[in-house]
């Protein structure tokens, strides 16, 4: 369907790449597996267990009532959220508004993210969004990560010093519909807030309150994202594994992780809009895949490593080691067939070998002959490698996008036979980091963490 995005697989193939790339028989020998697990994720589905599915299909008329409430009160939007709190809305915002918004100060509102504790970047980002002129968004499903309400605290003294009582307006929070003391404080408080659905783990929240309050905060057309990914869900329909580029997607890496050694998966795109979706890629496919235990409870130590990159930038910095260095990847290339802007370079300096073949042409048209051109140098030196094509950046496509990567990746979990919703080691360092700082019911794991670390002083220097 034209506006649809566009998957090649080609250059992943045995022919393409020879013996690093994967043959139609071994593609082929996992295909009773891989039906058995589309059938069992149609059945959960269908049981109301992945929620995450029936997102694309939700009503946003109360995020949209509220945008319009909040659009010409505040000039500034700062997100306090980590991982999946923030890396959905940072991805729509670099993909779908001006590079510069905030200077420009057009079609929505500036847009900041306090997705790291680093106190003085947090002092920096402060002193630009004047906290009278801003609205502070509290994201935590759980109502209680550290970061998080670290982040409010400071938020709520320094509003309360500015603005006293009205301290509240300037505070939107996102977190259970019950549980958690985010959600006591909004409700004692009487704080607007919303709600994250229930199933739904951060790093698939991008079609909740959780992506979708920014992204209107930032003008983003929110309805046609979710329009995208409904298309992508009809799309992902098929049964037939061949025919599904989810399920395909998911395939081939697995096969080049398991069979190939191709451990690490790199994504690049040819766009700096598209660089915050490789980004909020690396967390869904390292959270997700990266587990010690299987489903049998055996340690099997799963999961590829994601790799962001950006083209034309890293040809400049990782290419070299991507096309000679050890075969160790996978690439996942992503395209722009239509930017919005083409940049004619007008000729100049006649007769100067450098400028005269550029002259004429488009910017446009260099960065896909950069891309072209890193694409044929992997796959003649036999790395596997994939395009994505975007037919131009767009809510619809970017929606598309984002829900392809998250069955797929759910689609993996049913391959490496591992949990793709959970996160026991983050969990762990979360438990940890509460006991260090004193939080009341964490004296015990406090007293393991302190009797439990080696003398250091022999290799301190």
């Amino acid at each position: 369907m034209k506006g649809d995005l566009v998957f090649d697989f080609t250059n992943l193939t045995e022919d393409a790449v020879g013996e690093h790339g994967i043959s139609d028989k071994l593609l082929n020998s996992l295909y009773e597996v891989a039906y058995n697990v589309h059938l069992d994720l149609k059945k959960r589905r269908e049981a109301g267990e992945y929620i995450y599915r029936d997102l694309p299909y939700i009503r946003v008329d109360s995020i949209l009532k509220y945008e319009e409430t909040v659009k010409n009160k505040y000039e500034n939007f700062v997100n306090v959220g980590i991982g999946g709190s923030a890396l959905g809305a940072q991805a729509l915002v670099m993909a779908l508004c001006h590079p510069f918004q905030n200077l420009l100060k057009q079609n929505g509102m500036r847009m900041f993210f306090a997705d790291n504790i680093d106190p003085d970047f947090l002092s920096g980002m402060f002193d630009i969004a004047e906290p009278k002129k801003t609205l502070f968004n509290i994201i935590t499903k759980s109502g209680s990560t550290a970061e998080t309400m670290g982040t409010f605290l400071l938020v709520k003294d320094m509003l309360e010093k500015l603005v006293g009582q009205r301290w509240r307006e300037h505070v939107v929070i996102t977190t259970d519909a019950e549980k958690g003391d985010l959600r006591k404080i909004a409700d004692n408080e009487n704080i607007a807030s919303f709600v994250v659905p229930g199933g739904v783990g951060g790093r698939f929240s991008v079609f909740t309150p959780v992506g979708l309050l920014p992204a209107a905060c930032a003008g983003i057309d929110i309805k046609e994202l979710l329009k995208g990914a409904a298309a992508m869900d009809k799309r992902l329909e098929s049964a037939d594994v061949m025919d599904n580029p989810a399920y395909l997607f998911s395939m081939y890496q697995y096969l080049l992780d398991k069979e190939k050694g191709k451990r690490i998966s790199v994504m690049m795109p040819y766009s700096s809009g598209l660089y915050g979706l490789a980004d909020w890629f690396r967390q869904i496919w390292a959270e997700s895949l990266g587990k010690k235990y299987n489903l049998d409870n055996s340690v099997v130590n799963a999961g590829p490593t994601p790799v962001k990159a950006i083209g034309v930038t890293d040809q400049h910095s990782q290419v070299q080691l991507y096309v000679e260095g050890p075969f160790d990847k996978v690439f996942t290339i992503m395209a722009v067939e239509s930017f919005k802007n083409e940049l004619p370079m007008e000729p100049a300096y006649k007769g100067t070998s450098s400028l005269d073949y550029l002259g004429g042409r488009t910017m446009a048209e260099l960065i896909k002959a950069e891309r072209l051109g890193t694409i044929y140098a992997l796959t003649k030196n036999n790395r596997p490698n994939m395009t994505i094509t975007f037919p131009e950046v767009t809510p619809y496509t970017v929606g598309g996008f984002i829900y392809m990567l998250e069955v797929a990746t759910v689609f993996s979990g049913g391959l490496y036979n591992i949990n793709p919703l959970d996160q026991p080691g983050v969990e762990a360092g979360k438990v940890a980091a509460f006991a260090l700082m004193g939080r009341s019911g964490y004296e015990e794991k406090a007293s393991e963490i302190d009797t439990g670390l080696i003398n250091r002083d022999k290799y301190i220097k």
